[in-house]
């Protein structure tokens, strides 16, 4: 049974998840053909429709690789959601982190078991030949959402420290005289 809301998790994971949709649909419908870049900002931030059949930064794993990372995927699904049923009700910067990371993989899944050209990116960014990978959406969510549960997960060792620390010093303190 889940301890934090339901409601927020899967409301925050669909709404990545639809909008992931939506806009690689409208990628592949108005950036045909592939690996034609369309400046927005210059030549800083473009639209370049490519499909990607590794994993981030152009991992590739040979001719089984779509199968691989669907099933690394269903993995790191599953392991997101024992995380989440394992959140507290009043950890709602994890429970967002979650459903963030959870919404984004679950794009590129979907991606992937729709088709063997594998994940529709469009996003490029960069300076002339120096360019970033092309990402998409759900990129964006799960490195954010990884970005904001490591933070959330650090800080939570870091609480026990230093509330340790407080106590020590409120101990430390010399009891204070009370005058009648």
């Amino acid at each position: 049974m889940p301890r934090s809301k339901p409601g927020t998790f899967w409301g925050v994971a669909a709404s990545v998840l639809l909008a992931d949709a939506f806009t690689k649909i409208l990628a592949v419908d108005r950036l045909a053909p592939a690996y034609l870049p369309r400046p927005v900002i210059g030549d800083g931030v473009r639209l370049t429709l490519v499909y990607n059949p590794g994993a981030a930064f152009g991992l590739h794993l040979g001719a089984q690789s779509r199968w691989i990372f669907v099933v690394l995927t269903l993995v790191a699904l599953t392991v997101l959601w024992r995380l989440y049923l394992d959140t507290p009700l009043a950890h709602h910067l994890r429970t967002l982190a979650l459903a963030l990371v959870a919404g984004g993989a679950m794009g590129n899944l979907l991606d992937r078991l729709k088709s063997a050209r594998g994940v529709v990116d469009f996003i490029d960014v960069g300076v002339g030949a120096w360019r970033w990978p092309t990402f998409n959406l759900a990129d964006i969510a799960v490195t954010s959402g990884a970005i904001l549960l490591g933070w959330v997960l650090w800080s939570a060792e870091e609480a026990p420290a230093a509330v340790q620390a407080n106590m020590q010093a409120v101990t430390d303190q010399p009891p204070s005289s009370t005058t009648g």
